[in-house]
């Protein structure tokens, strides 16, 4: 597998694996390629994320554990932008990715779209799901 020359890289607070898990079972097309944990004899935390690849719908991402000894929250000033096909994804990502997060936005109608959302799951990490307008 090739690695695009610009990659989206997460960085979560002991949740990576977490994470990756549920993204995975989220949106389709998708697998994790790769998950190496520090060890006992590593600098970070025994069993958190030292490096993972994985992709969603077909895209390629790349997480890690910060094991630096700070928080480093994520923000909704980045997000996410994920186009679906239809009605029945949009519930199945929104219901998936709120749990324990925050709804940023309902779903709603807004031009051009038929419905759109913005969610922060419960790592962070914020969504912006969209179903286009069929016009």
């Amino acid at each position: 597998m090739e690695i695009p020359k610009i990659t989206t890289f997460l960085m979560f607070n002991d949740q990576a694996e977490e994470a990756i898990n549920l993204y995975t079972s989220l949106f389709e097309d998708s697998e994790i390629i790769t998950m190496v944990k520090y060890d006992e004899d590593g600098p970070g935390t025994p069993g958190t994320v030292q490096h993972s690849i994985f992709t969603l719908n077909g895209q390629v991402f790349m997480a890690i554990d910060a094991n630096n000894g700070e928080e480093l929250p994520m923000n909704p000033a980045m997000s996410l932008y994920v186009t679906v096909k239809d009605t029945m994804e949009m519930e199945r990502l929104f219901s998936g990715l709120k749990k324990e997060g925050a709804i940023l936005m309902p779903k709603t109608e807004m031009p051009p779209y038929r419905e759109f959302a913005w969610v922060q799951d419960k790592f962070g990490v914020s969504f912006q799901l969209a179903l286009p307008d069929k016009h």
